[in-house]
């Protein structure tokens, strides 16, 4: 057997579940096309909390996210398929998509860029930040968007730019600047009692 269908049997195994298990697919549904705008308020809650190492910590994930996606169009010229429901029969297709290159998965460069950041980062729950990108990885394939191969390599781009970034986000000081910049603008706008965290 070789790696095509590897790929295609594992689809087939993962997304036929949504099939005999259709009380999941509203879940799986909801983590594949939705669960991405809770990333993006969860991000924003970390960002106004206004503590220094999570906003550090955004700005890793969002530096992450950026390189793994250039890896990612990278990838994308090498190697090309479309979506699973575009080139197989009996797919058990669950949400809208256009039909272009799913190679690798962008929604799984995403979750694993910011999940992976949080990781790192945060000591309590961290493991559920994985357990978070690996359902959305999984859920893509649940629901017919994506074959196993573009979540993987999805993952493991990001997975690579997480521990990039987080090298260079805690050893550049013009990125400290630029935020103690920010803050300062911010402070103007919406002044905080404690100054304390000002450099």
């Amino acid at each position: 057997m070789d790696l095509f269908e590897m790929n295609v049997d594992l689809f087939r195994t993962i997304n036929d579940f949504g099939k005999e298990y259709t009380y999941l697919n509203n879940f799986f549904i909801f983590m594949a096309e939705y669960m991405v705008f809770v990333l993006a308020f969860i991000a924003l809650i970390f960002w106004f909390t206004r503590r220094e190492e999570n906003r550090m910590m955004i700005i890793s994930a969002t530096i992450s996210f950026i390189l793994a996606e250039m890896m990612g169009k990278i990838a994308g010229t090498l190697h090309s398929n479309n979506q699973p429901f575009a080139e197989l029969s009996n797919v058990n297709k669950l949400i809208e998509k256009a039909v272009d290159n799913s190679f690798p998965s962008d929604h799984t460069i995403l979750f694993f860029a910011f999940c992976m950041t949080f990781f790192i980062y945060q000591k309590r729950w961290r493991y559920i930040w994985i357990m978070l990108a690996l359902v959305v990885g999984i859920s893509r394939i649940w629901v017919g968007v994506h074959y196993p191969a573009d979540v993987i390599v999805g993952a493991i781009i990001s997975i690579f730019s997480t521990f990039i970034a987080s090298f260079i986000v805690s050893r550049l000081n013009i990125i400290r600047k630029l935020l103690w910049l920010y803050e300062k603008g911010e402070q103007q706008i919406l002044p905080t009692r404690d100054k304390s965290r000002e450099l």
